[in-house]
């Protein structure tokens, strides 16, 4: 199917304001499907004559005559002549006849659209006449509201240029609608709108009253109070806002109508959106906890490194030091991974900022004074949920170690490349130095031990009993050492494991 910005990119005569008028126009002309219970085509007049449908808009009041998208199609040429005339006639054009879709019997109606003088195209509204046999005023009010603002698109007034649209979950036409006279009483709610003002704790009888009245009777001394909401509740302006009175929320938005000469009326529209607001609260809550949780614990495995730091200072045992400070820059790993979590909403880090940071600290941890280490990455790591990104971090925190303790012992400078490849939840990461060679940094295939040997068993056992890869060791092309690591992130195992259940 055609996308909308691709055909208008072919009309060459649309200036880049004629383009976002359009943009603007499609954006919001749900509005007038739902309350005309119609369908809406955008149509275009090629150079050649031929009209191509541009966009289309289904209502969700109704079902909609087109089951099949219809975007690039053009329309039959026997139609020319009637689209012709909507165009030249810079107001809105009633079709002389009935035409069958399907089973449907359907009456056009075009609307020219309009802005600074120029014709775009046109809006093609097709209702279906089996929706006009039986209708009440329900149906009366809503249609009408519809062909008022159908009627604005010749007079360049709908879309709204100067709409302001700041809330979240804005109103439908389904959700609840309220038909405003000029002066800003209510000539009409639909059922779905008195319940919200009821949520809200309106008892009165809406028709004849001012909305404003209604809506500002209800806010007590500290309830919030938008700079919006006075401009919605007399539809003077093309807004939103959010009305939170009683333990209860209500979004509304607000379609002033226009005549010719003047404002005529306004469309409020009304969603009751209490339980949203409550589950947001509820996850905002969530999210600050697990926020706090990660602080704590980076603190406290601060603490931690801070008296592993204090008691290598204070041993005698030269062989005793190197095994703590090893672990404290083990401990201060994990720290940094946990200071990154504790900044997120989630649980997910973003790994090529983190592992930047903790193997520069590694590196200048290792080095002497007068040696000069670099590391450069090639790919991106993305972003990784907290149970992958702490043990990759050890991972590659040992290797980076052990490749600047063995790999560069008695150089002066160096250079260690990372680079990563990853498709999905598959990661495939390749650490490469130029230093002293294969031999002085590994023994049988594995890290050559500075001690313990606890950094060999922290890479071996993460990535081949925690992620189920494998590690290769193994002389760089040009000298020096190369490792190379084929993982998958344990969260893809996992959504694995519950497939096959």
């Amino acid at each position: 199917m055609a996308d909308f910005s691709e055909i208008l990119a072919t009309f060459s005569d649309f200036d880049e304001g004629d383009r976002e008028w359009l943009h603007l126009l499609v954006a919001d002309w749900q509005v007038i499907a739902d309350l005309s219970f119609a369908d809406l085509l955008l149509l275009l007049r090629r150079s050649d004559g031929r009209y191509v449908v541009a966009e289309q808009c289904r209502p969700s009041t109704v079902m909609s005559l087109r089951t099949e998208d219809v975007v690039g199609n053009l329309i039959p040429q026997d139609r020319l002549n009637e689209l012709d005339a909507a165009m030249e006639s810079g107001e809105v054009l009633r079709s002389n006849h009935m035409r069958t879709v399907g089973k449907a019997t359907v009456c056009d109606v075009y609307a020219p659209i309009r802005h600074k003088g120029k014709t775009l195209g046109l809006v093609a509204r097709e209702t279906n006449m089996a929706t006009r046999e039986s209708n009440g005023r329900y149906e009366s009010e809503s249609i009408n509201a519809g062909k008022a603002l159908f009627d604005m698109i010749t007079r360049g007034q709908f879309p709204y240029s100067d709409s302001v649209m700041n809330q979240r979950h804005n109103a439908r036409v389904a959700d609840g609608f309220i038909i405003l006279t000029a002066g800003g009483v209510v000539r009409y709610a639909s059922p779905n709108a008195i319940s919200c003002f009821r949520r809200l704790g309106s008892v009165e009888t809406m028709p004849g009253q001012y909305l404003s009245e209604i809506g500002t009777s209800l806010i007590k001394q500290n309830d919030p109070l938008p700079d919006s909401l006075p401009l919605v509740l007399t539809a003077k302006a093309a807004v939103d806002s959010e009305l939170v009175v009683n333990r209860s929320a209500v979004s509304m938005r607000s379609l002033p109508l226009y005549s010719e000469e003047k404002r005529i009326g306004g469309i409020v529209l009304c969603r009751d959106v209490t339980e949203l607001r409550r589950r947001e609260k509820e996850l905002q809550t969530k999210d600050a906890t697990i926020s706090e949780i990660h602080h704590r614990v980076k603190n406290n495995l601060q603490t931690v490194s801070a008296l592993l730091r204090l008691q290598s200072r204070r041993t005698k045992s030269e062989e005793v030091r190197k095994e703590l400070e090893e672990a404290q820059r083990r401990v201060q790993t994990i720290a940094v991974v946990h200071e990154g979590l504790s900044q997120t909403a989630d649980e997910i880090v973003d790994f090529d900022k983190v592992i930047a940071n903790l193997l520069k600290m590694s590196v200048d941890l290792a080095t002497t004074s007068d040696q000069k280490i670099s590391i450069s990455y090639i790919g991106k790591f993305g972003m990784m949920p907290a149970q992958d990104a702490t043990p990759l971090s050890l991972v590659l925190t040992e290797l980076v170690n052990n490749a600047v303790e063995h790999g560069f012992e008695g150089c002066k400078e160096g250079h260690i490349t990372i680079s990563v490849g990853r498709g999905g939840d598959n990661l495939n990461v390749v650490v490469e130095d130029d230093g002293n060679g294969y031999d002085t940094e590994s023994r049988a295939g594995l890290a050559r031990s500075s001690g313990s040997g606890l950094g060999t068993q922290i890479i071996n056992t993460f990535v081949t009993n925690d992620f189920g890869g494998t590690v290769r060791w193994g002389p760089r092309r040009d000298g020096g050492t190369r490792v190379v690591i084929n993982l998958q992130l344990r969260a893809a195992q996992k959504a694995g494991e519950k497939k096959t259940r």
